[in-house]
């Protein structure tokens, strides 16, 4: 990136566009006179471009991730926003719920990242992995979604190491945010009416300030979250 935000004819691959703080990143892009392209199993904003994608299987994630960069004539970034979680105790989660959110939110954004990297070394472009403040402090209930988050912390530093000089790499660590990401969930697992959740648009706003940055500056990691956020520190 040109240390500017993303301008005319710079184009970022936002996972999980649709909704939520993909959503909030997509607009953020377009806002700056970017260009985003989105990786949904649901349509993003009307005139986005976007294919379809499930990507609890990774391998049609790689193959929908060539497939957007190579109709936009490549990429300057990549923000893998795309999540989901079932909490629930271990004992009680069906096997194949507990992979799939592994699946979705650690397997799929190393399974992007892989095939956005040729488009990405070309254009000396930037990668920005979406974990959360669960993936630096473990709760109950929470094993497939802590077990991936803190993987995404992991491979997303050993990633930066790996990829120095080349692509920069981001960590992202957001705390809970108003979003429909809990809209599904048992009540019990729901945020009450008061609790503390960032609005997705200033937590996309560190997605662009991270994405701003010319090469050989790197934010290496943001922790981004309300002030009374209770699961962080």
């Amino acid at each position: 990136m040109s240390g500017a935000p993303p301008g005319a004819g710079q184009t970022v691959l936002v996972t999980g566009g649709s909704s939520g703080l993909g959503a909030a990143v997509v607009a953020a892009v377009a806002r700056a006179g970017g260009r985003p392209v989105v990786l949904d199993r649901h349509a993003p904003a009307d005139g986005v471009p976007w294919v379809e994608c499930d990507l609890a299987d990774t391998r049609a994630a790689e193959a929908a991730t060539r497939r957007l960069a190579e109709r936009s004539g490549g990429l300057d970034a990549v923000v893998t926003a795309a999540g989901v979680d079932v909490p629930g105790r271990l004992a009680d989660l069906p096997g194949e719920t507990w992979e799939r959110v592994v699946t979705v939110d650690l397997l799929a954004t190393a399974a992007v990242v892989r095939a956005a990297l040729p488009f990405l070394q070309s254009s000396r472009g930037s990668i920005v992995t979406v974990a959360s403040t669960l993936g630096v402090k473990a709760v109950s209930d929470a094993t497939a979604y802590c077990a991936a988050k803190f993987g995404v912390v992991g491979f997303t530093r050993a990633l930066a190491a790996e990829l120095a000089g080349t692509v920069n790499v981001t960590l992202l660590i957001p705390g809970g945010m108003r979003t429909a990401f809990f809209d599904d969930r048992d009540p019990q697992y729901r945020p009450g009416p008061d609790a503390n959740l960032n609005d997705p648009a200033d937590t996309a706003a560190a997605v662009m300030f991270a994405l701003s940055q010319p090469p050989g500056c790197a934010v290496r990691e943001m922790i981004v979250c309300a002030e009374q956020e209770t699961s962080y520190p």
